[in-house]
């Protein structure tokens, strides 16, 4: 195979959750011009639509479908419709998540367990609910490839803002995206976790003078990424361009950890 036709995702079935906006809408249109029919999970159906045309507009499939990552009642009904509509998804992307800016000491039990909830329980779900699909799949392909959005909160605090909670349920996923790689390459189940920098999203205010010293003047780049540009790394991650890559953690951050 041609190297760059190994990075080609033509005729697979990618989910992407949390696709409505930022960087889930980002990564949607990625896979789209890799030739992948997307599935964009969502809560709000129509917010997502200006994507789905976006992606459709690509000449792939793409469909709109609602769900909770946290309720896997929904997310079952949710995988059962998308094999019905589109085939059984040979790619899952993990992007849904949620932050809140407290002080460790006023982070009320009800916010901790959303972020939790959100970040860590709903992508496990997610990752059960849609394993299980590419596991027993039928339909002569095997296994598939799971791509889990971390952070570099993981393995740094960050400054100014606080966030304890959003840092503890990143290091969990890419704890998490470890575990399920190695139990799961007998299946053929591939299982990585992209880890960005500051991105340029409405969850991160980038240019905000109160966070911008040590958001971006810290990092060797002196920028923040655009959602875009994390594309290209998860189509390599999801396609067989990176065949013998699971249990990773792929770092994208301008520099910012190597300092």
């Amino acid at each position: 195979m041609p190297v760059l036709d190994s990075f080609s995702l033509t005729g697979k079935v990618t989910v992407v959750t949390g696709a409505a906006r930022g960087i889930g809408a980002a990564l949607a249109v990625a896979v789209a011009e890799a030739g992948s029919d997307v599935a964009l999970l969502v809560r709000d159906a129509a917010a997502a639509e200006p994507v789905r045309e976006q992606v459709a507009a690509l000449g792939v499939r793409a469909g709109v479908y609602t769900a909770d990552v946290t309720d896997r009642a929904g997310l079952e009904d949710v995988r059962d419709a998308i094999t019905a509509e589109l085939g059984v998804p040979d790619v899952l992307v993990n992007n849904a998540g949620t932050c809140i800016h407290r002080a460790a000491f006023e982070v009320s039990d009800e916010e901790w367990d959303t972020v939790v909830d959100t970040n860590l329980t709903g992508l496990w779900r997610t990752s059960q609910v849609f394993g299980r699909a590419m596991a027993d799949r039928t339909d002569g392909r095997r296994g598939g490839s799971i791509v889990n959005i971390g952070s570099i909160s993981s393995i740094i605090v960050n400054r100014p803002q606080w966030q304890p909670g959003y840092n503890a349920s990143k290091a969990a996923v890419h704890q998490l995206t470890k575990s399920l790689a190695v139990e799961w390459a007998p299946l053929g189940i591939r299982v990585n976790a992209l880890a960005p920098g500051y991105v340029r999203t409405a969850m991160a205010p980038v240019d905000d003078p109160a966070f911008k010293p040590r958001w971006i003047d810290d990092a060797p780049m002196q920028r923040a990424a655009e959602p875009e540009e994390l594309g290209p790394t998860v189509v390599w991650m999801a396609s067989d361009a990176s065949s013998f890559m699971t249990g990773s953690v792929v770092v994208v951050d301008g520099g910012y950890t190597a300092v």
